[in-house]
């Protein structure tokens, strides 16, 4: 008895640490789609403000923001090529480590643009901007470049799978199709020489030389031939007139 009762609380405890367990991933789960869906919402509205100050603002401080604009377009962008790319070709990897070390210059440029949005000093933000443009250019165009590789290679073994698999297919219709063959190349003809095959009329028979022909008596008459017949949707001919 003490022995089905320890089974039984064995099995309660093993139950009730399953059931945590399986809380506790429920829960980080949850809350780590709650960051993401909070995340994107955040950067949804830092790009609808940056694209209201490119627009809004004239001058060196819309530049400025439209800087940072295409900076984090470009950097986001190449990142979830990369992320996607990465689950189904292990070579993206060292892409991706190159494209973190590249998000390290990103960030610092994109903090150090978003201190100057505010800055109201507008002659040194105007000595400031051909650098902070070519910077801008220079990260924008590794991140790019590194993006376009990723998905050329990713189009790339496509289209070599493509090409295996009509090879296959059309293997494969052949082989469906080998009566064609068959057709293409009959047996062999009779010979030229070989005796002709009896036919279905029979001949006539040729009289012999040392047969005499038959006496005029003996030839059997010619048949008179039978009148023809009528049908009931003939007319019926008229009799010629006597007068």
């Amino acid at each position: 008895m003490e022995a089905v009762i320890a089974v039984f609380a064995l099995l309660f405890v093993l139950f009730l640490g399953l059931g945590a367990y399986a809380t506790v991933k429920v829960v980080g789960a949850a809350k780590r789609s709650a960051d993401r869906h909070l995340t994107q919402a955040r950067r949804t509205v830092e790009d609808h403000t940056l694209k209201a100050k490119a627009l809004g603002r004239p001058g060196p401080a819309g530049e400025v923001a439209q800087l940072r604009l295409e900076l984090r377009t470009s950097m986001r962008a190449t990142q979830d090529a990369l992320e996607a790319a990465v689950a189904e070709d292990e070579s993206i990897k060292e892409s991706l480590g190159l494209f973190q070390r590249l998000s390290a210059h990103g960030h610092e440029l994109d903090g150090e643009l978003r201190r100057l949005e505010s800055e109201p000093d507008r002659a040194t933000l105007a000595e400031r901007l051909p650098e902070l443009r070519e910077r801008t250019e220079r990260i924008t165009q590794s991140a790019d470049s590194l993006r376009w590789a990723a998905r050329d290679r990713a189009r790339r073994f496509a289209d070599d799978d493509l090409d295996t698999l009509s090879a296959q297919i059309d293997m494969e219709a052949g082989a469906l199709r080998h009566w064609a063959t068959t057709e293409q190349h009959p047996g062999p003809r009779p010979a030229a020489d070989a005796p002709a095959a009896p036919s279905s009329w029979p001949e006539t028979p040729q009289p012999s030389a040392s047969q005499e022909p038959a006496p005029e008596s003996a030839r059997p008459a010619i048949t008179p031939p039978a009148p023809r017949p009528t049908y009931s949707w003939q007319k019926k001919t008229r009799p010629e007139s006597t007068t």
